[in-house]
């Protein structure tokens, strides 16, 4: 199986649809950053704090060990975070 068809098996999916909330999370993301900054609306905004938020909450659950290959991490890939990938800069904590 390969990894994007593992992180399309994780996740919530609500009832009647078939792709995860975090998949459609993660597409709304990169629509909000191919946005100009002049041009995002509260909604947007709102939308990037309750990503910062759960994605806080998911990473404060790393499981032991390697997570290489978990669904802990494709679940945060999903959201557009690898917490393989080291990002510097910023202060969001999701580094």
């Amino acid at each position: 199986m390969t990894a994007n068809r593992r992180e399309q098996k994780v996740g919530f999916t609500r009832r009647g649809e078939t792709e995860s909330v975090g998949r459609q999370s993660g597409r709304r993301i990169l629509e909000i950053m191919a946005t100009p900054a002049d041009d995002l609306s509260q909604a947007d905004y709102s939308h990037m704090k309750k990503v910062i938020g759960d994605a806080r909450r998911h990473l404060a659950q790393r499981p032991w060990g390697d997570v290489t290959r978990t669904r802990w991490r494709w679940s945060l890939m999903n959201w557009g975070h690898d917490p393989l990938v080291r990002r510097g800069g910023g202060d969001s904590g999701l580094g």
